[in-house]
């Protein structure tokens, strides 16, 4: 299970990401202890109060708790990982918040404890939670019998493709996927030993080598985005230096982008414009079948939840009438009846109890391979067409880089002239926002 956790302010925006049922299919808020309210915005307000008696700044700590894919993981597993991580960062018996997220067939768990002492009125201190975590993540990969990631294994064998919010952001932009995107730098570093080999490489997959403003090696797509060479191959900038040589042989970006821009075609572009809006209509056809399912799952949730609730009540009726009142109940009692009574209540209630959280965990289980199941037939077939046919016009804009063109193209016009086609098109009628047209590219 993977854990990762920060010290924190900002609980009310916490509380409102945690609460969010439009970024996740399910939410539930599994448990709130030790706070005077059970609302959620509540309970950090008033550790933020209490907070204010204190010179802490960051007054929780929050963690979140992704077991590995296709593992089947009950309540019982992330309780008991909250309670150790709990007891091994010293935070026992501090008021604490559970929340369960539900996302593209996933379950994963929050939680949020308060920092503070009010015994001692400050923050409890936190050293080195980062490896206690860890710690705590490969006993449970080793109790479970997970596999585990080769990065707890051996640091050096992390993930390279792993990526950062702004490469990940960037990817986006260029509607690539972001591992596939960083193992392109890679593949094209490990087949290439000059600089000339490595300036064609990229070119096969639609880059321009250039002399960046600050990072020294970029390369510059077909867009105009800008990529910088040791952080998407993983190789210091050292190392790249002794292979590519002086940078100042190389052109700048400006360079590039008039290069490639001068090589472009409009019917690339329109081929381009055309399989994005394709990749998007696949994209609505999978948010209306995910919203039928997922609306589907939360009605039967309600339901399960309501014939639970209405089943433990009978039982807990059941019980109750098992004790005998007035006379008799005090004979019960002297008898020792009342007692053998009583046992056996708390025996029938701590079964019902264990049986009513075990068939709410097969339920969700079943919800999750459906929605896994979803993400399989739907969107990761849409995903891999989509991206292969933006990556095979890639290699198209390569070729056409590669040619000798006579007149560049004036970008600027061509972009304002499709702009002012898409403008004067009538105006889409469902709820999604109309395509307003390509971006500048350049």
């Amino acid at each position: 299970m993977i854990l990762k956790g920060n010290q924190r302010a900002g609980g009310q925006k916490l509380a409102t990401h945690l609460l969010r049922a439009d970024e996740n299919e399910h939410v539930e808020l599994h448990e709130i202890r030790g706070f005077m309210t059970d609302d959620l915005h509540s309970a950090f307000q008033e550790t933020h109060a209490i907070s204010k008696g204190t010179r802490a700044k960051q007054y929780l700590f929050s963690l979140s708790l992704n077991p590995p894919p296709n593992e089947q993981v009950p309540i019982e597993v992330f309780e008991a990982a909250v309670e150790h991580i709990e007891q091994k960062l010293g935070l026992d018996d501090q008021p604490r918040a559970i929340v369960f997220h539900e996302k593209e067939g996933r379950r994963h768990a929050h939680a949020v404890w308060s920092r503070i002492n009010t015994n001692e009125m400050k923050a409890i201190n936190l050293p080195h939670y980062k490896l206690k975590l860890r710690d705590v993540a490969k006993e449970m990969y080793l109790e479970h019998g997970w596999k585990m990631p080769r990065g707890f294994v051996d640091s050096k064998e992390r993930n390279p493709l792993n990526f950062s919010r702004e490469e990940w952001q960037q990817s986006r932009r260029n509607d690539q996927d972001p591992r596939a995107l960083k193992q392109m730098f890679q593949e094209c570093w490990a087949i290439s030993d000059s600089r000339k080999a490595y300036a064609q490489a990229l070119q096969s997959h639609g880059f321009e080598l250039a002399r960046g403003d600050r990072r020294g090696y970029v390369a510059v797509d077909y867009r105009g985005e800008i990529y910088a060479i040791a952080r998407y191959t993983g190789i210091r900038t050292k190392q790249v230096k002794e292979r590519l040589g002086d940078p100042k042989e190389l052109p700048s970006i400006e360079e590039a982008k008039a290069q490639i821009g001068s090589q472009m075609s409009k019917k690339l572009r329109e081929h381009l414009d055309k399989a994005k809006k394709e990749r998007k209509q696949r994209s609505v056809k999978l948010a209306f079948e995910r919203k039928q399912l997922v609306e589907h799952q939360q009605a039967e949730r309600r339901d399960f939840k309501k014939s639970q609730e209405m089943r433990w009540d009978a039982e807990s009726r059941i019980r109750s009438e098992r004790l005998a009142k007035g006379l008799r109940g005090v004979w019960h009692r002297i008898t020792g009846q009342h007692y053998r009574v009583k046992r056996q209540n708390e025996c029938e209630a701590l079964m019902s109890f264990q049986r009513d959280r075990k068939e709410k965990d097969t339920l969700i289980f079943q919800h999750i391979a459906q929605r896994q199941n979803l993400q399989k037939q739907t969107h990761e077939p849409q995903k891999t067409h989509g991206l292969d046919e933006i990556r095979q016009l890639r290699l198209e804009i390569s070729r056409y880089s590669a040619m000798k063109t006579g007149k560049p193209l004036d970008l600027k016009k061509e972009f304002e002239k499709a702009a002012k086609e898409l403008r004067d098109k009538p105006k889409h009628t469902h709820t999604r926002k109309p395509d307003r047209g390509p971006e500048p590219e350049i």
